[in-house]
């Protein structure tokens, strides 16, 4: 598969049970959004398409190699952070068994599976990612399994 033009990173939303993956940025000076909570992802690295990209920070981040059909919906959006590039996001599910084998990594103070409510009401989530999350929710969240 090949990277379209223009894609600078990629997020996912994993969800189960009424719940995502969600971690606490770290609280440091220059960091965008420092001690928010955000979604696994980040920037591109080479020439790796946009799930390779999602797939692979979720890797570093958490510890998890997901396959990429697990990655059930997908909406680009421009970056938040070049402008008059994009960022994909995609939404998926996440099963009991690979939540148990998280091992976090050292981007970030913890993580947590958060109520998916709670998440879109927080006054510390990334705001931007609250709504790619509605939009997930809204065109596919019935497909993450439970």
């Amino acid at each position: 598969m090949t990277a379209e033009p223009g894609f600078v990173g990629a997020k996912i939303a994993l969800i189960r049970g009424g719940r995502v993956l969600t971690h606490l940025r770290d609280d440091l000076p220059g960091l965008p959004f420092p001690g928010y909570w955000d979604f696994p992802g980040g920037g591109r690295e080479g020439d790796e398409t946009e799930a390779e990209c999602a797939l692979r920070e979720l890797h570093e981040e958490y510890g998890l190699i997901l396959p990429e059909d697990r990655l059930i919906w997908r909406r680009d959006y421009p970056s938040h952070h070049e402008p008059g590039a994009r960022a994909a996001f995609f939404g998926g599910h996440i099963e009991a068994a690979e939540i148990e084998r998280i091992v976090f990594g050292d981007e970030g103070q913890g993580w947590e599976m958060m109520a998916i409510p709670a998440f879109l009401g927080h006054d510390r989530a990334v705001p931007f990612l609250q709504t790619r999350l509605r939009d997930f929710l809204s065109g596919a969240g019935h497909l993450a399994r439970p």
